[in-house]
Formats: structure tokens, sequence, C-alpha cells
């Protein structure tokens, strides 16, 4: 009983036992061990089995290399699409499929210096391509609180195995609420930094101007302690910003008494009334906090899902093109040009210029999902000659206006509330063939990565089905601090992030 009590612990009381007790830590990964071997097999959090070998090891090294470690003996996982030396990276595609990589990302490499213990890959929608992890190669992630649910996507494997206590931490990328989204469905906390906080080096690239890894925890206090790991500068990362990283963690009982807390008027296309009774709810308890409501302005916020699918596509088109079964990944069997990739440079090298054509095309018909094919083929679209001035160029300049409206309405206030998604977890299958509702599950959260802004979805209730809802909260570019600050606040106010999925 009290080593299954360790799986549920959050990190922080984790971190306190194992520098009491460093034995706990071995106790606390045969517990997740015993638990993945028991319940993966229904959710499928993780891409493959752990290998507990290997595992075992990983803790007596960190163990004795991090005496002092943040994470020292802490379980994390990560989702498929951030690389770590050795270990196949795949982003749920089969176009990837025994790809190792030869490098560790950014993020990994500060997760290791703080003693973390990295446990299997986390399923994800394929190149993060999705709102449902059901778009994987590999099959879909059920949702904790109810198998026949979507957990989010696209990193709804990394929230899963958070909130079935798989894993005591994750890390996820966000690159339209791709963290925030599960995070909400899942009844746990998921955050996206600012852009530019944390490396993107290392992360496989889906749409380089927004994407942005952060943490998916049990609550606001992990949260912290894990950006607090992986945030900072980065010079392998052109995009990282020389921005000092504050305490999180030592700033959190800071009082929030005084913020302004910002309503603005959202589209409610799809909106839930459960959804909107508990963000109202959430409200009133952020006012006897002793926080001031005001109603703000985002003028274009109902612009946000078509400027995102314009300029999401159009960068995605442009980066998944180096997947062409010549370097490393896949290669189709049948093009002619050698047999069905390792996953290391290919051979031997195609000998005409058809025989080339031939193995792109069928390389890439077969590797890409369906999914994958849409943007692909999207993005080409609006960066085709005749195209790119009403397409992309008109999108990017939507984006500019976007972020300016956030840059008004946090002149007004501190923070901004909103919902973080419009329903509940959604039933598996439910959207799967209708893209466009399926791309209206991130109606609320898209806009935070045009804008580059941070943002964090927090648990604010649960539905009369017993699904878990999310309120998202979003605050002005590197005040990360003040964000999880409030998050807290609220967390400290509330019980909502106790409750457990009932596994």
């Amino acid at each position: 009983m009290a080593s299954r009590a360790l799986a549920c612990q959050t990190l922080h009381e984790l971190r306190d036992l194992i520098q009491q007790d460093p034995t706990a830590a071995e106790h606390l990964l045969e517990e997740l061990l015993d638990r993945i071997a028991q319940l993966n097999g229904r959710l499928h959090a993780y891409l493959a089995e752990p290998d507990r070998k290997r595992l075992r090891q990983q803790v007596r090294e960190q163990l004795k290399a991090c005496p002092n470690g943040k994470l020292r003996g802490i379980p994390i996982t990560v989702k498929d699409n951030i690389c770590i030396q050795g270990e196949e990276t795949t982003c749920a595609s089969r176009i990837l499929q025994g790809f190792r990589s030869p490098y560790d990302a950014t993020v990994i490499e500060r997760l290791r210096r703080e003693g973390a213990v990295l446990m299997p890959r986390a399923n994800m929608d394929e190149f993060a391509f999705g709102s449902s992890t059901e778009n994987s190669a590999f099959g879909p992630t059920r949702n904790p609180w109810a198998t026949d649910r979507v957990p989010g996507g696209s990193s709804g494997g990394s929230a899963a195995a958070v909130a079935a206590d798989l894993a005591i931490g994750a890390l996820g990328s966000d690159t339209g609420g791709s963290i925030r989204q599960p995070a909400s469905f899942c009844g746990i906390v998921g955050m996206k930094p600012t852009y530019g906080r944390v490396s993107r080096y290392g992360l496989v690239a889906f749409a380089s101007s927004l994407d942005q890894i952060g943490p998916l925890t049990k609550d606001v206090t992990d949260a912290a302690i894990l950006l607090s790991v992986i945030a900072g500068h980065d010079a392998r990362d052109s995009t990282s910003a020389p921005v000092e990283v504050p305490d999180y963690v030592s700033q959190l009982n800071t009082s929030v008494k005084g913020l302004r807390i910002g309503l603005p008027k959202l589209p409610e296309e799809g909106l839930d009334h459960e959804v909107n009774d508990s963000l109202a709810e959430a409200v009133k308890a952020f006012e006897r906090l002793g926080c001031q409501t005001t109603s703000v302005e985002l003028r274009q916020i109902d612009k946000a899902i078509a400027t995102y699918y314009i300029i999401a596509t159009a960068e995605a088109s442009s980066n998944l093109a180096r997947y062409d079964g010549v370097q490393y990944g896949y290669r189709a069997v049948g093009s002619g040009l050698g047999v069905e990739g390792s996953g290391q440079a290919q051979s031997p090298e195609p000998r005409t210029q058809n025989a080339l054509l031939d193995m792109y095309l069928t390389t890439r018909t077969s590797g890409f999902g369906d999914e994958p094919k849409r943007r692909i083929l999207l993005g080409t679209y609006v960066l085709s000659h005749g195209y790119y001035d009403a397409y992309y160029l008109k999108g990017m300049k939507v984006r500019t206006l976007i972020k300016q409206d956030f840059d008004e309405a946090f002149k007004r206030c501190d923070l901004v509330v909103m919902p973080t998604a419009p329903s509940p977890a959604f039933r598996l299958g439910e959207k799967i063939d209708d893209p466009l509702q399926m791309y209206l599950s991130d109606i609320y959260t898209i806009s935070a990565n045009l804008a580059g802004v941070p943002a964090v979805s927090i648990p604010c209730g649960l539905s009369k089905a017993g699904l878990p809802i999310g309120m998202q909260l979003l605050t002005a570019p590197f005040r990360e601090d003040l964000l999880l600050r409030a998050a807290y606040a609220y967390e400290q106010a509330t019980d909502w992030h106790r409750r457990q999925p009932g596994l």
C-alpha cells in the first residue's frame, strides 16, 4: 500500500522524500513499472514497454551523480518528438521508424543534469498534428478518466501518463494548444512557456515559429520545478531568448491580492455550458482571493483558427520536406532504391531521376498518415506561386494584429482568463473524420502561440459525466512567475487538482 502511494504523490513531495531516503526512488520506480504493466495496455500512453533493467540502472546512476538535483531519482516521460541520444524518435510516424537520435535535446540534457530518470516515450499525434492523439501511427491513447474518451492532443500520451500515475511528470510540445488541451482533458496542469523561454534544440519541428516545449504535471508546484529546470537561454537555438530565469518556486506563495483579471469576449461556437459555468465559478474564486476583474478586448481572436492553419501548415510543409527516405528513417519497399529504411542513412543511392522521384512518392505516400498529408498539401498550397500573398502573407499580418491585441490587453490587466477547451474530452472517433470540428478543439489555445505569450491550463471543475474541465490563464511574455503564482493561488483555494481518475 505504501509503495502504491508513492506513484500517486507529486514531484515535490517525492523530491523531499528521496532526499531523506534515497531508496524511495527505487521503490517508486518499481511501483510505476507495475502500474505501467497493469494499465498501459488499456491506455497506450507509452509507445514501448519499459526496459526494467535499464531504468533500474538509471535510478542508481542518477542518485549517485546528482545528490542535490531538483529531480533526483524522479521518473519523467517525454513526448516522442524530443530527441534522446541513441533512442528511437519517431514522432509517432512510420516515416521515422528506426531513426535513433545522435544527440540529446537541450531539455533532455537539463533533465539529466538535475537527476531525472527518463521513462519510455509518450505517444502523440503524428508529428504533433492533432487534438486527440488518435492520429498516432501506432494507435490512439485513451483518457484515464474514461477510456472511451480521447486524452487530447497532440501531447495526449504525456498527459495520460501523468494523470494515470504512470509518470511523475512529463514534457510535451505546444504549437497550438498541444500541452494545455490534453492537460484540460486529463485533469492536470499543463504549461506553454513564452516562445523562446525554453530551447527548441532537439525538438522535431512542426511549425518553427510556434513550437514550444513545456511541462505537464500533477500540480502547479511541480510545473514550477520542471520549468525552472528546462528554461533558460541556449546558444544552439537561435530563437532562444537571453532572459534571466526567475526562481519560480519561491514566488508561488506571493499574494495575488490586487491582480487584475481580464475577461475577454470569446467566440462561443461549440462552448459547452458546463465549461462556461465552471469558468464563471473560477473567476469568483479569484475575486474572493482579492483579484479585480475587468473586461478586455481581443478583437482579432475570432480569426485565430484561420490564421493558425495557414501559418502552421505552411511551416509544417517546409519542415516535413526533409523526410524523403534518403538520409534517415523509412524507405518504402518496392521503390526500386533498396529496402525499407533502418533509421540510418540509406543505400544504394538512386541511379536515375525517375527512380528518385518514384522513391520520394512511394516513401512519403506510405510513410505519412492522413493528417500529415492533409497539412503538407494545405501548407504547400498557401506557399505556392500566386497564393503566397493572398494566404501566407495575409496570415502573418493578422498574426501581428493578434499579438497587438494581447499587448494592449496586458496594459489593462495582469492576466487573461478563458476556457482551455470548449468542451470536456470527446469520445474516440467522434471527430476523427471531421477535420474542421477537430481543429475547433483548439479555438481558445491557438492565440497564445500566435502571440508568443505564456499560458497554463489548470483543473477548475468536473462535468456531470465526471470529466475534467480546465481553465486557461495567459499573461505577458516572460511573466511565467506571475502566471504560476496566480495558478497556485487558485489551486490552493480549491481541490480540483486532487481529483483522481477511477482507474
